[in-house]
């Protein structure tokens, strides 16, 4: 593969997966300016090391890597982030029922450790394996396993207490 060959694949991969690529980006700093500039130092760091991707087929996992590590230390250089974003609160004010419980599943999101958040948004928001997420974070599949469903009860636990506030809640009603 020629150096121009390799920009030409990452770039035409980036443009096909851009709604994507914004989706995980945006899932951690819930910030339309933040999620481009994630966006935007993932495409210069892919074409800088475009040299490094040997295996054209192993694209997607390669630039995801590229992607959540430049959201991870976006995350780590400003501390500020939380799931609670304006929109959130726009659209809770249209379908109050429905949208809390978006709310409260962002909330259980942030109750994991970034990495098994990591893992939540790609298995279940990108729909991507459990192979393609051990191989993005270099991790053994083995692990990504144990974190997933790891993550999966605690998330669990925290969405029963707030079904039972809402069954609480309809009670005294």
């Amino acid at each position: 593969m020629g150096k121009d060959d390799g920009y030409e694949i990452v770039i035409d991969f980036i443009a096909e997966n851009r709604d994507s690529a914004y989706r995980l980006a945006y899932s951690y700093v819930n910030n339309k300016e933040d999620a481009l500039d994630i966006i935007q130092d993932s495409i210069c760091k892919a074409l800088a090391s475009v040299k490094h991707l040997k295996n054209t087929e192993r694209i997607k996992p390669w630039f995801y890597r590229i992607l959540v590590n430049s959201a991870i230390d976006m995350l780590r250089k400003n501390k500020k982030y939380t799931s609670l974003g304006v929109k959130t609160l726009e659209a809770a004010q249209s379908d109050p029922v429905d949208n809390y419980l978006k709310f409260e599943i962002n909330n259980a999101l942030d109750i994991l450790p970034i990495k098994n958040k990591t893992i939540i948004m790609l298995r279940f928001y990108e729909d991507m394996t459990l192979e393609e997420i051990a191989n993005i974070m270099d991790e053994n599949i083995n692990t990504i396993k144990t974190r997933l469903y790891s993550s999966l009860k605690k998330m669990n636990i925290h969405l029963q207490e707030y079904d039972k506030d809402v069954v609480d809640k309809e009670v005294l009603l």
